[in-house]
């Protein structure tokens, strides 16, 4: 067995953490971290996972131990305990935006002095850095709308002379936390698009899908759903006859991307691991259309966190996450 702790258990991805962990065949959880409900029982404060973990929550300043350790806290936070689990011989896969970015970069985007500068991550996009995410120490867990945006077009890569990507995602991205924004009768029957030119993630997918010359644009959009990402790919330049083809061949051996001849749905994802890619149509004008659907908090968050963390330890990546999606 491999001794694991969550910091940040009581949010909706430390909670969908401990969640996977609950039947992982490998992984057994150490603690999880929660100041507001120190001592408190997991089960209690998270009813789904009642009678299923025998633990309380600790706070972060606890005597902490464990082979590796999932970081679930806001940006900004992380860089707060990463050195010291670092230091102390931990494995991390961080889940907040800390390490994703050149640190100028990062500082830009997130407008904050990084406090752990220097410190080099790896980017855990399995698909892409396999190799690299089974050697490292640290580990920086991607986005939820860069995973699936990014992956939408990572076929294409190098291929292309601008990418529009237009992604609704589920309520649950914004967090636990209660807002006007999320509060259902400003949400129900609407749409709300936000920060359409300026949202922080876009950042990642520039740094993932361009070298500087192809452009990449992004507008996120709020939908009255809880969970998933929809994202729709505008792409300009690409030429390709067959890229049902091209998809199918380029991610042949990765077990969580499912692409389809079908426009993604996100009922058909919710609550797994699994990508769906499909939708593909050029126009008369050239313009090439790519469709991918994730749930937000697994393959966006806590199933792609678990993912890198069996590599890292050595496991087949599949390890407690080959669950079929819910339905209905």
């Amino acid at each position: 067995m491999v001794s694991v702790g969550v910091i940040g258990g009581t949010g909706y991805t430390g909670a969908e953490l401990l969640r996977f962990l609950v039947e992982h065949p490998v992984f057994d959880l150490s603690f999880a971290t929660s100041r507001s409900e120190d001592g408190n029982e997991i089960g209690d404060v998270l009813p789904s996972l009642r009678s299923l973990i025998d633990k309380k929550f600790v706070t972060p300043e606890s005597d902490l131990e464990a082979e590796l350790v999932f970081a679930a806290v806001p940006h900004t936070t992380a860089m707060d305990y990463v050195p010291s689990l670092i230091d102390r011989g931990m494995k991390v896969v961080d889940l907040s935006a800390d390490y994703r970015l050149p640190f100028g970069v990062y500082e830009d985007v997130y407008e904050t002095s990084h406090t752990d500068y220097g410190r080099q991550a790896v980017y855990g996009l399995p698909e892409q850095n396999k190799k690299e995410i089974k050697k490292a120490g640290l580990v920086a867990n991607p986005g939820c709308y860069p995973t699936g945006a990014i992956l939408s077009m990572l076929p294409l890569k190098d291929s292309f002379d601008r990418v529009i990507f237009d992604s609704k995602s589920g309520i649950s991205g914004a967090g636990a936390k209660p807002s006007s924004a999320s509060h259902f009768p400003n949400l129900n029957g609407n749409i709300n698009p936000y920060k359409i030119t300026s949202h922080r993630h876009a950042a990642e997918m520039k740094m993932m899908l361009s070298d500087g010359e192809a452009m990449v644009h992004f507008t996120p959009h709020v939908i009255p759903v809880v969970r998933g990402i929809l994202t729709t790919a505008h792409v300009f330049g690409v030429e390709e006859e067959d890229l049902l083809g091209r998809y199918r061949d380029f991610y042949s051996d990765e077990c969580f991307i499912r692409v389809i001849d079908e426009v993604p749905k996100l009922s058909s994802v919710r609550g797994s691991n699994y990508v769906d890619i499909g939708g593909f149509s050029v126009d008369e004008t050239g313009r090439t259309v790519v469709v991918s659907a994730i749930d937000n908090l697994v393959k966006g968050a806590a199933g792609q966190a678990i993912q890198n963390a069996n590599l890292m330890m050595g496991l087949d990546e599949e390890t407690g996450l080959k669950k079929p999606p819910l339905s209905p």
